[in-house]
Order: C-alpha cells, then structure tokens, then sequence
C-alpha cells in the first residue's frame, strides 16, 4: 500500500493528506491507498458482487461526488466502510465524530438487503427559489468556463456514460427533479474543465455541455421558467458551435423552437426549425426529420398551410430513410415523436381527421412510463374537438387528461396548452359549465390534483 510504502500507519496517513491536501476523508481514504477513482470503483463494486451477486453497484461518476461531500446512502455508506477497512467517522460522514463501528461479514446480505442499492442518487430537491438561484449561477459559469476544458479520455468516457444515463431518465422522470440532476452534471463537468485542452477533448466537452444545457433548458421550459430557458438554450447553442459537430448544432437548434412554438414569438420557431433543417444539409438523419417536423408545426401554427404540408411530406421522407436510435433517449426521434409533431401540424391546420389519426397511432406507441407527451397528444385531440364546435367534450376531455397526469408533471405548458381549448371556443360556450369547470380545474395547485 501507499501507506506502508512511506513507513506510516494508515490512519495517521488519512488524516495527514485530509489535512494538508484539503480533501474529504473518504478522498484522503483512497489517495492513502494510491488507487485512482477507476481503481477504488472495481475494488468496490468487486466486494459488493461478493457480498451479493445481485447488488447494484456504483460508477465513478457516483464516488467522485462522493468524495466531494454528498453523502451516500447508506448501502454505499456500508460497502465503502468494509472497502476501507473504517468506520462510518473514519469515512467523515458521522456527526460530531460518533461514528458506527466497522460493519460484520453479513451486514450488506440478509436483512442489509432492505436498504436502498447504488441508483443514481437524487439530491434534495431544493425550494423554487433556491434552484431558481442555482440554476442561473450554474449557467453564467457554464458560459465562463465553455473555453477552458481540462479532462482526461477516461473521465470523458465515464461522463459520457452518466449522460447517456441522464438522457434515458429524462423521458420520464419530472422536469425539477431531473433539473436538479442536470445541475449537478453540469457543475461536474465544469470543475473538471479548468484548462484548454486539444481539440479532441474539447469537442466531447462542448458536446456535453450542449446536451446538458439543451435538457435543462426543456425542463426549464416546461416549469415555465421563460426567461431562464431562452438563455440556457442559447447557452447550448454557444456549446455546441464550439464543439464543430454539425448533427448537435441542428438537434439543439430544432430542441429550441420548442420554446416559441409554446410561446412565441411563432416566427422564431420557424428560423430556428429551418436553420435546423439547412444545418443537415439535406441528410437522412433523425435530426433532419426531426428539423422538418418542428418547422411544419410551426408553419402550421404561423397560418401557412402550404409550407406546413411541404414541410410534412419532407419529414416523412427522411424519416423513412433515417436511423432514429433509441427510443427510450431524450436525444433520439422516434416514430411516436414524429406523430407528435404531426399531430400539432394537423391540429394548428384544423385537419382534424389527420390529427386523430395520428393522435392515435402515437398513443399506441408510448411505454406506461413516460413524460407529458401523451398528455400533449389528448390535449390535441380536445383542441380538435373545440374546433369543432364539441364544446362540452372538449372541455371534459381536457379536464381529465390534466388530472389524470402525475402532480409533479402538472407543468406550465400543460396549464398553457389546456387553456387552448378554452380560447378555441365560441365566447358563448366560454362561458359555458364545462369551460368554467376546465379554468377551475386548471387554477387548482398541483397538489390538490
């Protein structure tokens, strides 16, 4: 051991590094040892498999904000104590210096199997105003920091990974808590990205950044925090031009129409879905078909119902063309996606048949766990109806898509999307009982769901 090399007893040499380096016990643990992160993580996912085959067992990612000061649960707490050879004080997570003993050979089989595994952790989530705060200080530094990368291929690979992990959990989990998460990663990789590095690494960095600040610019959008989503989303554009990656620079260019499709101005959402679109080059990719559908939809809703329907067919051809990845990937396009936008292209043109035809083919493709997007398509359905002149139906229909969604994903552009169909209405059946049931429903916080 490190340790023994320098003729010290382990403990003393803890502390000495604790001390003298600035760093966490746990850190100073595994420094004392000589082992890098990559190291520590084999070793403690080694002794978690021997302790329990079927145990889930932590990454680098996980250790390093370990290492940092956020507590793990107490699983984790367990397997590290036993890894070290200490107890939970001599890791530095006991209060006051009382710490538990040294853990016995059962202690994480058996009834130690009741406790929580290695998921990815969720830190507290904090109140509006503090994450408000947070998340704005996260993106001014994120800019500061876009042109100074420092970081090894391992600890990029590593990122990666916990992205791509980052990136499955979006499609379901609610936007605050997954902005949270979001938050996190970014801060990670900015303290790593400290120094200019060679264009290689920059590249991953800046590509990074700009998946990061793309999703924590849609979740932003959804709580509907306006302002802060508009400078996040610009803030991933600035990432990924840096990057150079072509593909990335037209996904968060599409991404970002989102936002003035839903708020306007609807202009935008159009220059930003064709700037999308001429970015591919003509390409038969996902983010092509995805580019083209976000510009119909946006046409549709501009009012140009020629150019909305061009824009269809090109969506559809390249679609049929294209690898769409993934679908459980906030980064890839689907079929059901692509029936999404279609559906707000058809509905904005008031070609209701279509609408409900694609409507339903969506519906049929979404997974039990899932965001908003169903939720969207029934709101869809009863704007349909409300042009039709279906005032109670669609008021009812509306009115039940929103209480039948999750309070935590009871988000602004839900409330936005359901006071549609209240404004589609005749003024007469505005004032109607099913309207006023539907705006008393909507007023409702989300707890009382």
């Amino acid at each position: 051991m490190a340790a023994a090399q320098r003729g010290l007893p382990l403990e003393q040499l803890v502390i000495g590094i604790s001390q003298c380096c600035s760093v966490s016990k746990l850190r100073a643990h595994r420094l004392a040892r000589g082992w890098t992160l990559r190291e520590a993580v084999d070793r403690l996912q080694e002794l978690g498999r021997s302790l329990d085959p079927n145990a889930p067992s932590p990454d680098v990612v996980q250790l390093s904000h370990w290492e940092k000061g956020r507590e793990p649960r107490i699983a984790a707490l367990q397997l590290l104590a036993r890894l070290y050879e200490c107890d939970l004080a001599g890791l530095g997570f006991a209060p006051d210096g009382q710490g538990s003993p040294a853990l016995p050979q059962g202690a994480l089989t058996g009834a130690g199997r009741e406790t929580p595994g290695f998921e990815p952790e969720r830190t507290e989530l904090p109140a509006t105003d503090s994450l408000a705060n947070r998340e704005a200080a996260v993106r001014r530094t994120v800019n500061r920091t876009l042109a100074a990368t420092t970081v090894s291929p391992q600890q990029l690979d590593e990122l990666d990974e916990y992205l791509l992990l980052l990136r499955q959990q979006y499609v379901y989990t609610p936007p605050e808590t997954m902005l949270v998460d979001l938050l996190d990663q970014l801060d990670e990789v900015r303290a790593l990205a400290d120094e200019r590095q060679p264009a290689g690494v920059q590249v991953r960095i800046s590509e990074q950044i700009a998946m990061l600040a793309t999703l924590s610019a849609d979740s932003l959008m959804k709580l509907g925090r306006l302002s802060s989503s508009r400078a996040w989303y610009a803030t991933a554009r600035t990432a990924a031009d840096d990057s150079g990656n072509s593909e990335l620079r037209a996904r968060v260019r599409a991404q970002a129409a989102m936002l003035p499709y839903y708020y306007g101005p609807i202009d935008t959402a159009v220059r930003l879905a064709a700037s999308a679109r001429m970015l591919c080059r003509g390409r038969p990719t996902a983010t092509s078909a995805f580019a083209s559908a976000a510009e119909a939809r946006a046409l549709a809703q501009q009012g140009d119902t020629q150019g909305a329907e061009a824009a269809i067919r090109l969506a559809l051809t390249t679609f049929e063309r294209c690898e769409t990845g993934p679908e459980n990937d906030a980064f890839a396009f689907p079929l059901r996606r692509l029936l999404l936008y279609l559906s707000g292209a058809y509905t904005a043109m008031g070609h209701t048949s279509q609408a409900r035809k694609v409507q339903a083919e969506a519906l049929a493709l979404y997974p039990s766990r899932t965001g908003i997007d169903p939720a969207l398509l029934h709101l869809e359905a009863a704007i349909c109806l409300a042009r039709e002149r279906s005032s109670t139906e669609a008021c009812q229909l509306a009115s039940t898509t929103y209480l039948r969604v999750h309070p935590a994903m009871r988000t602004h552009i839900l409330e936005e999307r359901a006071r549609q169909v209240i404004q589609i209405l005749p003024p007469a059946a505005q004032r109607g009982r099913a309207a006023k049931e539907l705006d008393q429903i909507l007023a409702l916080p989300p707890a009382q769901g």
